[in-house]
C-alpha cells in the first residue's frame, strides 16, 4: 500500500492543502480563498468557521483529486500565519472573528508601551519587537474595548492551532508559533509571568494552552473531522508549525549557512542559528522547528501583497481577458514588466500598503511618475520596491552574519521569472527556487514525516523531500543601476518622514 503525507497551509487570504509522497513529490493540491473582513479602518478579521470549512474543502478535494484511499495518509500537519488572534471558549468555540496579523487596532497600546519602555524591558526574554497585531496587544485592546468577549474567552490560539484542534479535539499551542507572539520567554521556550506582567495582562495567563513541539503527535483525526474532511478517523496529527518555519524547511534550511526569503503577504527574510540574536535591529528571534536552533527574522507586511492589491484594483478587464484565454492575469503583468528596462524610469514605489519597515506612519507611495510612463514602468516600480523592502531587512540581518552564497526564495514572487531576476540583480546573489507549488504545506508535511517516524530527523526528511526547480544568476551589469535606485528609494523614505504623521 502506498503511503502519503498531508500538509495544510493557512495564510491571511488562502487556505491550502497538499498531498505528498514520502519523498516529497506533490501529488495533488487545492486551495480556497477566505474573505478578509474590514469592520472599520485598520481592523482586519476573518470568520473562523469559514476558514475551517475552506480547509476541509481543500483537504477533501486533494484526496478526491489524488484518487487515493484516505487510510494511506500516514500523518497530517498544519502550517499557518503567525500572530493575530484566534480566540475561543473552553470548548473551542470561537467567541469572535479572528483578528489578522495585518490588523492595526492596537497601535495606540503599542505606542504607549514603547513610550513606557515596555518593549525594551521585555526584549531580553521575548527576543522580538512589539507591534500592534501581536496577541498581547490585541488581548489588552479586547479587554478595554470588548469586555463581554473576554468574559467568554477560554483559550488563545494561533491560526494552525485552531485547525489542529478541529482535527483532533485537543487544545494545544505549538512552540514555533507561540515563540513568535511575544508571549514567551524564547530562551526557556516557556511562558513567562514577568512578560505578561510587563504588558499589564497577567490575567491572560489562564488563556494560554499547553505547549507542544512541531513533530509531536498531538492526537488523531476525530470521527467528526473525518466526516468533514474526508480524512480517515484515527489518522495521526502532528503539532505543525509557524508558516515561516514551514517555508524555511521546504527551502532546505537546516543549518546556519543559508538564508531564506518569503515574498508573500509579509516579506520575511530569515536564517537559523544555535545562538539567538537579541537586538533592536532584528525584528524577531523565535524557536525553530529543529530543536536547538533559533530562527532570526527581519520582516514586515511589505511584499507581494502590494502587487495583488494593484492588480485587483486596476486590472479587472485584463483579469477577465486572461481567464477567458485560460491563463493568469499575472502572466500579463509579468510580460508588461519584462518589456521594460531597469534604467528606463526613475519611479520609486514604497510598498507600505499593509505595513511599513520605515516607521509606523509610513504610507505606500509612487514618486517620480511622468506622462510618458507606461503601466509596465509603474508595475516594474512595484516589483523593485518590494525587493528593496526585502533588502532593507537583509541589510539589518547582515550585521549578525555574512551574506550567503545563495538566497532561497519562496512565496508569490518566486512564481514570476522576471521578479526572480530582479531579486538576483538587486542582491547580486544567485536566487534558488524550491520545487513545488505549495511550499508551506510541504514544510508541514516534512514535520508530519518526522512525527510519523518516516525519517529519524529533520535533516533526513529535508534531504529526501526537498528539491530545487531552478537557479537565477545575477547580471553584474545591473549592479550599479540598482545600487543607484536603492539609494533613491532610501532617500525618498527619508525625505517623506516628516510628512507621514499628516497622513495618519
Amino acid at each position: 500500500m502506498a503511503k502519503y503525507l498531508l500538509g495544510t497551509d493557512s495564510g491571511c487570504t488562502m487556505s491550502k492543502a497538499a498531498l505528498f509522497t514520502l519523498d516529497g513529490k506533490e501529488v495533488a493540491v487545492a486551495s480556497r480563498k477566505t474573505e478578509t473582513l474590514t469592520p472599520q479602518p485598520g481592523h482586519l478579521e476573518r470568520n473562523i468557521p469559514q476558514m475551517w470549512k475552506a480547509t476541509c474543502d481543500a483537504i477533501r478535494e486533494v484526496i478526491e483529486t489524488a484518487g487515493i484511499d484516505a487510510g494511506e495518509i500516514v500523518c497530517v500537519a498544519c502550517a499557518g500565519h503567525g500572530n493575530g488572534l484566534y480566540l475561543v471558549d473552553k470548548q473551542g468555540v470561537p467567541v469572535r472573528d479572528a483578528i489578522m496579523s495585518t490588523d492595526s487596532r492596537a497601535r495606540g497600546i503599542i505606542d504607549k508601551w514603547t513610550a513606557d519602555g515596555v518593549g525594551e524591558a521585555v526584549r531580553p526574554k521575548t527576543m522580538q519587537s512589539i507591534w500592534p497585531a501581536q496577541p498581547g496587544a490585541l488581548l489588552a485592546w479586547l479587554r478595554d474595548n470588548e469586555p463581554d468577549v473576554m468574559k467568554q474567552a477560554g483559550w488563545v490560539l494561533m491560526c494552525k492551532d485552531y485547525l489542529r484542534f478541529r482535527l483532533t479535539g485537543r487544545i494545544e499551542a505549538e512552540l514555533t508559533d507561540f515563540s513568535g507572539t511575544g508571549l514567551l520567554n524564547v530562551g526557556t521556550g516557556d511562558y513567562d509571568d514577568e512578560v505578561l506582567e510587563a504588558f499589564g495582562i497577567p490575567e491572560m495567563r489562564a488563556l494560554l494552552p499547553p505547549l507542544v513541539r512541531t513533530a509531536d503527535i498531538c492526537g488523531e483525526v476525530t470521527a467528526e473531522a473525518a466526516a468533514e474532511t474526508g480524512l480517515k478517523e484515527g489518522t495521526p496529527v502532528a503539532g505543525g508549525m509557524f508558516d515561516i518555519d514551514a517555508c524555511a524547511l521546504s527551502s532546505g534550511i537546516i543549518d546556519e549557512s543559508q538564508l531564506c526569503m518569503i515574498a508573500g503577504t509579509w516579506g520575511n527574510n530569515q536564517y537559523i542559528s544555535r545562538t539567538p540574536v537579541v537586538d533592536p535591529d532584528v525584528f524577531m528571534t523565535s524557536c525553530f522547528s529543529i530543536p536547538g536552533f533559533y530562527l532570526m527574522l527581519e520582516g514586515s507586511a511589505t511584499s507581494a501583497s502590494n502587487l495583488e492589491w494593484f492588480v485587483t484594483e486596476f486590472f479587472g478587464a485584463e483579469k477577465e481577458k486572461a481567464e477567458a484565454e485560460g491563463r493568469s492575469v499575472f502572466d500579463i503583468v509579468n510580460e508588461a514588466v519584462a518589456s521594460t528596462r531597469p534604467d528606463e524610469a526613475p519611479i520609486v514605489f514604497l510598498p507600505f500598503l499593509y505595513g511599513s519597515n520605515a516607521g509606523p506612519d509610513a504610507k505606500a507611495s509612487f514618486i517620480g511618475i511622468s506622462g510618458w510612463h507606461t503601466r509596465g514602468h509603474v508595475l516594474r516600480a512595484i516589483y523593485e520596491g518590494v525587493v528593496f523592502g526585502h533588502r532593507a531587512h537583509v541589510d539589518r540581518l547582515l550585521k549578525f552574519r555574512e551574506m550567503p552564497d545563495v538566497i532561497r526564495l519562496t512565496g508569490g514572487a518566486a512564481r514570476s521569472e522576471v521578479w526572480v531576476r530582479i531579486f538576483a540583480d538587486i542582491f547580486q546573489t544567485p536566487v534558488q527556487i524550491p520545487d513545488g507549488t505549495e511550499l508551506g504545506a510541504l514544510g508541514a508535511a516534512i514535520a508530519a514525516a518526522v512525527a510519523a517516524g518516516c525519517y529519524p530527523g529533520y535533516k533526513e526528511a529535508v534531504d529526501a523531500m526537498v528539491r530545487f526547480a531552478r537557479i537565477q544568476e545575477p547580471d553584474p551589469t545591473q549592479k550599479d543601476i540598482y545600487e543607484t535606485k536603492y539609494q533613491r528609494y532610501k532617500n525618498v523614505i527619508a525625505a517623506l518622514d516628516p510628512v507621514w504623521k499628516d497622513l495618519a
